[in-house]
């Protein structure tokens, strides 16, 4: 198979983290008997730097036509008081604007090597293993009307929580075909006892469950679903809810994971006529400026991405488990940077890079 793939480095440790999860896909490639074209472009505070913009054009261009886009991170401290259109996050949220990704997944998993890791009890968190989705167009982020206006007492701010029975209905099935190539267990989230529009959302999913019989589905407010992913985050499988509950929610994976250098994202869209799904994925940390360049932080969140990237846009289902077991045995071996407090020397972000391609 071809692998088209854009290389957005970003900011910061972006650079180091895509380097090594580039050599683990050229890696995979090599192994599997594909080709791998990628290319490389700028996003975020390097390309203010460099075009004056967060988004070039030729970025956004090469993305629309690549198949799969791999990002760093964005963000420098020097642009916290920039204006809005000036701030490297901008560019994130433009590149997904351009590519229509409409879906974020977020594998949560516990590995064993990492249990004493988490600051929760060994038993809770053992054999964690599931997918949190998050619908990425809609709801508060984006309901209009918006805005602050008055003054003195009267002056108040304006947020709309809304949803098209169109966007419920696609990240549902999203969410309902993942369950059924896993464990079959589809939970989801919503505030539906207080907010109309989590009333819509729980009769819309119910409706796309018909679609899926053999798929269980539970329906749990947004606050249980809090408590829950702390107390016994093993029963669940997939879990679906909207934005503002995915941003928030989706942050407790770091916790089960041990280190949010851990997690790996993708950003789904619709697929196109090759077959292949428009995907954008990226580790969920940030920048890290006080460590880029020193070689020290943990590319194991942007090589799962990578291993998401083989699996959700490729459909390489078998390339994808092998990179993940390949980062099981790099952390059963300890070879690991120092956010995982190894017991001996920590292990250099080239070093973890390169112990995974020889498990490979």
């Amino acid at each position: 198979m071809e692998l088209n793939v854009l290389v957005l480095p970003g900011d910061g440790i972006g650079v180091e983290v895509t380097r090594e999860a580039v050599r683990v896909l050229e890696r995979v490639a090599s192994k599997f008997g594909h080709t791998l074209k990628h290319k490389e472009a700028l996003l975020g505070g390097i390309a203010i730097h460099k075009t004056g913009s967060p988004l070039p054009p030729e970025t956004e261009k090469l993305a629309l036509e690549a198949d799969a886009t791999l990002m760093g991170a964005v963000g420098l401290p020097e642009f916290d008081n920039a204006p809005p259109e000036k701030r490297p996050e901008k560019g994130l949220l433009g590149i997904r604007k351009a590519l229509k990704v409409y879906a974020n997944l977020r594998p949560v998993r516990a590995y064993k090597a990492l249990i004493e890791s988490s600051p929760l009890k060994n038993h809770l968190v053992e054999g964690t293993d599931m997918i949190i989705v998050r619908e990425l167009t809609g709801g508060l982020y984006y309901g209009t009307p918006r805005g602050i206006s008055g003054s003195g007492a009267e002056e108040r701010g304006v947020n709309t929580m809304a949803y098209t029975r169109g966007e419920i209905e696609r990240i549902a099935r999203m969410a309902f075909g993942l369950a059924r190539k896993r464990r079959k267990k589809l939970a989801s989230v919503d505030k539906s006892n207080v907010l109309e529009v989590s009333q819509l959302w729980r009769r819309v999913v119910t409706e796309v469950a018909k679609e899926f019989p053999d798929v269980m589905l539970e329906h749990i407010l947004v606050d249980n679903c809090a408590m829950q992913l702390i107390l016994n985050p093993k029963r669940f499988d997939v879990v679906v809810m909207e934005n503002m509950f995915g941003d928030i929610l989706s942050d407790e994976g770091a916790v089960l994971a041990g280190s949010i250098g851990m997690l790996p994202s993708a950003s789904i869209g619709d697929q196109k006529a090759s077959g292949v799904s428009v995907g954008l994925y990226e580790p969920v940390h940030g920048s890290a400026p006080d460590i880029a360049g020193q070689n020290k932080a943990n590319p194991l969140g942007a090589i799962g991405s990578v291993a998401a990237m083989l699996e959700y846009s490729f459909g390489l289902a078998k390339e994808a488990a092998t990179v993940n077991t390949a980062i099981e045995k790099v952390l059963n071996s300890g070879k690991v940077t120092a956010d995982l407090k190894p017991s001996g020397k920590p292990a250099t972000t080239d070093q973890v890079g390169q112990a995974v391609c020889d498990f490979l």
